[in-house]
């Protein structure tokens, strides 16, 4: 938790989301590391899923690429160990649908998620209502958290969600799924700036900026920006160097229009 707090005590953040194990384990370990040697001030990493409804078709090919192989939780963790051995304190926060976390125990994956060197989680699919057996043992374990709220989000709800982040705060830019977009939200400014005064916690937004000039406008509203799609599309067209090469150049474009 304190990598995360430090990343946003700097000023704001860029978050590249990518799919773990799009196409193996092995390019996700280097795009990792590309993504930090480029620039990225926060990493999400998402757990494949075979049902993930929250996503367009961009990332939902990317799950479906990974679980080609065989998958497991402890591919994960082993992951982010590999990273930070490798020296990397970018913080990690891991992106997941709920089942895979309950199948796996929510004890058993707060305390193995920090040994490993994960950061936060966010899972997308259970709301704060719902949470209490997971929040208590991130808690336990000294896990952050991050719940979603979105254009529809009441003051009254955003209260709670407030309350039960410990990371920050996950704003869903627009409704509908995940995916490149060549416009950002009409107002999406201005309920952003309404947010930053109810929240105790940091604002990052996502869902559909895949843009420098478009994260160049979220960046002044919001703490940290986080774009996925439109990074995750490029491991459907690019493999090996050239697929690095390509992250690293859209990573220092996104951060240097999100710092600019």
């Amino acid at each position: 938790m304190s990598r995360i707090a430090n990343t946003f005590a700097k000023g704001k953040a860029f978050i590249p989301y990518i799919t773990a194990g799009d196409p193996d384990m092995a390019t996700t370990l280097s795009v990792l590391k590309t993504l930090a040697r480029s620039g990225a001030d926060m990493i999400e990493l998402g757990i494949p899923f075979t049902d993930p409804v929250a996503d367009g078709p961009t990332i939902q090919k990317a799950s479906e690429r990974a679980l080609k192989h065989s998958f497991r939780m402890e591919s994960i963790f082993g992951l982010v160990k590999e990273f930070r051995s490798a020296g990397f304190e970018t913080p990690i926060v891991l992106m997941s649908y709920a089942n895979p976390v309950f199948v796996y125990g929510y004890e058993a994956f707060a305390k193995d998620a920090v040994e490993s060197g994960i950061d936060a989680v966010l899972l997308t699919d259970i709301p704060p209502e719902e949470a209490e057996d997971y929040i208590a043992a991130a808690k336990k374990y000294g896990l952050g958290t991050v719940f979603l709220c979105s254009p529809t989000t009441s003051p009254e709800r955003l209260k709670l969600v407030d309350a039960a982040s410990t990371a920050y705060v996950y704003y869903v830019a627009r409704a509908g799924v995940t995916g490149a977009r060549d416009d950002l939200p009409r107002d999406v400014q201005e309920a952003l700036a309404d947010l930053k005064t109810s929240l105790n916690n940091p604002l990052c937004v996502g869902f559909g900026i895949s843009t420098p000039q478009q994260a160049e406008v979220m960046a002044k509203y919001a703490d940290g920006i986080i774009v996925g799609s439109a990074l995750v599309s490029l491991f459907g067209r690019w493999r090996g160097t050239e697929l690095l090469s390509h992250i690293a150049k859209l990573t220092q474009d996104l951060k240097g229009a999100i710092h600019a």
